[in-house]
């Protein structure tokens, strides 16, 4: 149970509001690559912390990121003329570049000087694994980029599902840490199997367990937590324990046990206080990750198909998320097909933010637990001056990682040996998606 303010505390990331202070102190996504790819190509809207954005790349190829609106009269730079170097607004014809000076001010004298008098907010750029990032904190306090745990390398191949949801960052990070809710909620796609540890297969996750009730051992650090959840195994239940670690890196990050081709991600990027860009990764070696287009057909997540053209859901409250009753009795959990469209049903139903302060938690939701107390107690310490969570000195390691695995009961999670899924060298084909309930 958390009250009202700390409620508030936690989900509010506009302007002052601490929670959005401290997130600025981390590169951030602003948006995919793909959506940028072309020089002179189409301008993007993109919306971060409440601060409305315009991406586009230039002639030579830089990613720039600037604010959306004109500094002349404040007409939206997203309808502008990409060309020669820089972003051309419609209205009046000011040209800015990528670092926000002011090429061009066709509607003033030559001799006025103003063009040198103007800079437009502009924010530092990196593109890396899939997307492209900026910097919103201090401009004279730019750290160095450093590659986030599931892009740790430049051939590490990252595929990417976006999804932009109606809905607080935090209801939906939230998700990603409860591993209780999987045996339920993903119970048709998630499905237990007889198996040594986790498989992908065609169309479904298998899972070595029946289990439901997952006992939670929890560590916090100093980039986040990582907890087990420990459940029965199908094989040798008297001598063996399953366990899954997961790790939440903050402030928005979580490394989601693998299976045995891939490693999982999802990072929530805070759009406002009631919109999140929601990305879900697929990340590992090239011959055993899927590729994007099929990663999205997987998952659901196709635009034209799944999404609109801003990556918004076509499933949603009005439509009931498109749910097979008939499917439901004939034995699928949900009737809702592409299991993160299920979250996705139970994130928005709880409103843009939701009200925890009516929630009554039990055992299996101590890393929910977790995550808000170690989140509130970071920005509280944030506002006395201490720095962001996990930065600097508390940046995750590069050896931590996200692990499934069938061990003795006698394993301690914490110091159990593990590494990336990577290529054993064994090819594998790639996920087809499986239509077993109609959309």
């Amino acid at each position: 149970m958390i009250t009202s303010q700390e409620n508030e505390l936690l989900c509010r990331v506009i302007g002052d509001a601490p929670m959005g202070q401290l997130m600025r102190a981390h590169w951030t996504p602003v948006c995919l690559i793909e959506e940028v790819l072309d020089p002179d190509g189409t301008p993007v809207k993109a919306r971060v912390f409440g601060e409305d954005l315009v991406v586009f790349r230039d002639s030579d190829g830089n990613v720039g990121v600037l604010g959306e609106k004109c500094p002349h009269r404040g007409a939206s730079l997203v309808y502008g003329r990409n060309e020669e170097g820089g972003l051309r607004c419609l209205y009046h014809g000011w040209k800015m570049d990528i670092a926000g000076s002011v090429l061009e001010m066709v509607s003033e004298p030559a001799a006025s000087g103003l063009a040198d008098k103007v800079k437009h907010k502009a924010y530092p750029v990196k593109e890396w694994g899939g997307f492209v990032w900026s910097w919103f904190g201090a401009p004279d306090a730019v750290p160095d980029f450093v590659p986030p745990a599931w892009a740790p390398t430049a051939d590490t191949r990252v595929t990417i599902a976006k999804v932009v949801l109606p809905c607080n960052w935090a209801q939906v990070l939230e998700g990603a840490v409860d591993s209780a809710h999987s045996s339920s909620l993903h119970s048709s796609d998630m499905v237990p199997a007889r198996v040594d540890g986790a498989k992908a297969t065609a169309g479904l996750w298998l899972r070595p367990s029946t289990d439901k009730a997952p006992r939670l051992h929890c560590e916090r650090t100093g980039y986040g937590f990582r907890y087990a959840a420990i459940r029965r195994p199908i094989n040798n239940a008297a001598t063996h324990d399953y366990i899954r670690s997961t790790v939440f890196v903050a402030p928005a990050t979580v490394l989601i046990p693998p299976n045995n081709l891939y490693n999982v991600a999802n990072v929530n990027v805070p759009m406002d206080d009631t919109n999140t860009a929601f990305y879900f990764i697929a990340w590992g070696h090239p011959s055993q990750t899927p590729e994007t287009e099929t990663w999205r057909k997987f998952l659901r997540q196709t635009v034209g198909i799944d999404l609109d053209d801003r990556y918004r859901p076509l499933r949603s409250e009005e439509n009931r998320y498109w749910q097979d009753r008939q499917a439901m009795k004939a034995g699928n959990f949900t009737g809702i097909t592409g299991f993160p469209n299920q979250d996705v049903a139970m994130w928005v139903s709880m409103g843009p933010i939701a009200d925890r302060t009516h929630d009554r938690l039990g055992a299996s939701d101590l890393a929910i637990v977790e995550f808000r107390k170690s989140m509130i107690d970071a920005v509280k310490a944030f506002q006395t001056g201490k720095p962001s969570i996990g930065t600097g000195s508390d940046a995750i390691p590069r050896e931590v990682c996200a692990f499934q695995a069938v061990v003795p009961k006698t394993t301690d999670w914490r110091a159990h040996a593990t590494t990336w899924v990577w290529a054993d060298g064994v090819e594998r084909p790639e996920m087809e998606p499986s239509y077993s309930v109609k959309a």
